[in-house]
């Protein structure tokens, strides 16, 4: 019944590995009062049960609530203070003042004061927005959260359709009385705006009509229009001969915040893509494809731009779009430049696999910019468009043209290797994670995992905080840095692949805190978790006195963790103090 659309046939169908993403609870809402209802009438209740069980990989049932409800007094409070709308904070700088964060005194001394697991969760990856009072958060299993800031409890909880890796963004309110929006994207590449103070759906779209169209990146809000990067997971769908790969493009979808509405779409490649030739087994290899966009978009409101990151070409012909930074124009999505950082670069999972027939001929070496873009300010320079890449390269060009400025080696680079999710930015100086876990290829640079500190006008490393393997053969575990950091006061707080979260002081990167996360922590449910390896572009967050620390990244060979964790200073109203 099913694979007659989802194995490929019907071009707007998500692929059942796709479908596999979501929840066996989300999957059978689907048969039984959702956009799946008809197509699955001719099967029994049982029948959608078990087909619910297998698609997921896992049982019904598995995944009662795991925290606990707030009382009736806890609600929004439209006249509590809130952090910066977007992913990045400001310009994707990802700064927090020390006023702001409100972590003023001795890091010595800051400790959990409450913690949450997630239901049928390994790994966490969707960054917390703090707004009224409340915590927003997304989570594995499809659920958004509305927590109490103070204790953790749950004021409410939404059903997305898959997995909300994305942060959360809010729309900011003038008057106590005006409602506001939250905006996040799933991993089936659906959008949503769901009201901030009861959960309720405003309004939900899929921003690309291909069956394997996903959202990754966090959407960024402008005057009353969110800009929605658009990627895709196509790329592990190539693994399999009889697949005609591939036939996704990356772009960015403009909508009208309030509404939903559909303003403009730009693809990162112009042309569609047509067959090309076939491989070995007699399959049509397609092309153009890929130049997909992982990260949140960085808007330019002085010059009406934004400015995006893309991946490899998952197919040939290799394109001049791909491994590069975009800047489109926020009234129409026109391309105004492109900074192509390594060309001829097509790659997609089959490359890398005993089946390699769909691996196009340019093999790689993938080296994506998964990192959001940043406009950072330089005294030589004015700004600069900055963009870190798997290469293990951090690149700064002219926002007017796109021009190359400066380009430093900060890692050796791989395929999970370089910079994956994010760099920070302040006072002049660039903040750069490097993973460098090993891929199975060679490389002439050597390994740098740990935090980098440049110099904004000139790329020169000015410190490198290089990581000891402590992982003692655990499993997993990778002494690299892949989570987005934050810079907080005059600390950098990074999460790494071996589960420590460590403070930096910008000055001169000397470690000045830490906290190992793959320990047990209690809940808020009164039950015991764990994190594991920092993964994804959930960064660290502080505001009001607290710090928010997401961990556990059980995917592409790290390790799995269920932990989102608020720390506090004694003494302070976080804390529990006056």
């Amino acid at each position: 019944v099913c694979a007659s659309c989802h194995d490929g046939t019907v071009q707007r169908a998500p692929h059942k590995d796709m479908i596999g993403l979501m929840t066996p609870e989300s999957i059978l809402a689907a048969m039984t009062s959702g956009v799946m209802q008809a197509q699955s009438a001719t099967l029994g209740d049982d029948a959608r049960r078990e087909l619910a069980e297998y698609l997921a990989g896992r049982s019904l049932g598995q995944q009662p609530e795991a925290i606990p409800a707030c009382d009736a007094t806890v609600a929004f409070d439209a006249l509590a203070p809130h952090l910066a709308a977007n992913w990045g904070f400001d310009d994707n700088n990802r700064f927090i003042d020390a006023a702001t964060a409100g972590l003023d005194g001795s890091l010595e001394q800051l400790a959990p004061v409450w913690a949450v697991s997630f239901a049928g969760a390994n790994r966490v990856r969707s960054q917390p927005a703090f707004a009224g009072g409340l915590l927003f958060v997304g989570s594995h299993n499809g659920s958004v959260y509305a927590l109490d800031q103070a204790t953790g409890c749950r004021v409410w909880r939404y059903q997305a359709a898959a997995e909300v890796r994305t942060g959360i963004v809010v729309m900011p309110w003038s008057t106590a009385a005006q409602s506001t929006t939250l905006f996040f994207g799933d991993v089936l590449g659906n959008v949503y705006g769901v009201d901030a103070r009861s959960g309720s759906e405003l309004w939900r779209l899929r921003a690309d009509d291909h069956p394997n169209a996903t959202i990754t990146g966090t959407p960024s809000l402008a005057e009353g229009t969110l800009y929605i990067p658009v990627s895709s997971l196509e790329v592990s769908l190539a693994v399999d001969p009889h697949y005609a790969c591939c036939t996704f493009r990356g772009s960015v979808l403009a909508v009208d915040a309030a509404t939903g509405e559909r303003q403009w779409q730009s693809y990162t490649i112009s042309e569609p893509p047509v067959p090309q030739k076939k491989n070995a087994v007699g399959v049509d290899m397609v092309g153009p494809s890929g130049a997909v966009i992982w990260n949140s978009p960085t808007i330019d409101r002085d010059r009406g731009l934004l400015y995006v990151g893309t991946g490899e070409n998952m197919s040939s012909p290799a394109t001049g779009t791909s491994d590069a930074i975009i800047a489109m124009e926020l009234a129409t999505g026109a391309i105004a430049w492109v900074f192509q950082a390594t060309p001829n670069d097509a790659w997609n999972t089959a490359c890398d696999t005993d089946t390699p027939q769909n691996c196009p001929e340019e093999d790689g070496p993938d080296f994506d910019f998964g990192a959001g873009t940043m406009l950072v300010a330089s005294q030589a320079h004015g700004q600069l468009v900055i963009g870190g890449q798997k290469s293990g390269l951090v690149h700064a060009l002219n926002p007017d043209t796109g021009k190359l400025v400066w380009q430093t080696r900060v890692g050796r680079g791989g395929i999970q290797g370089g910079v994956h999710f994010g760099m920070a930015a302040a006072d002049g100086r660039l903040f750069v994670p490097i993973s460098d876990m090993a891929d199975g290829r060679s490389y002439p640079n050597p390994d740098r995992p740990g935090m980098h500190a440049l110099n904004v006008d000139t790329g020169e490393i000015v410190w490198s905080t290089l990581h000891e393997d402590r992982c003692d053969g655990q499993a997993f575990c990778h002494p690299g840095i892949s989570q987005a950091p934050t810079v907080i006061g005059d600390v950098v707080f990074a999460g790494a692949m071996d589960g420590m979260l460590r403070g930096y002081r910008v000055s001169d990167g000397a470690v000045v805190w830490s906290l190992d996360t793959t320990g047990e922590f209690a809940t808020v449910a009164g039950t015991v978790t764990n994190g594991g390896s920092f993964g994804g572009a959930s960064g660290p967050v502080a505001f009001g006195g607290r710090l928010l620390v997401s961990s556990g990244y059980g995917l592409y060979n790290h390790m799995p963790g269920n932990l989102l964790l608020a720390l506090a200073l004694p003494g302070t109203a976080a804390a529990g103090g006056e």
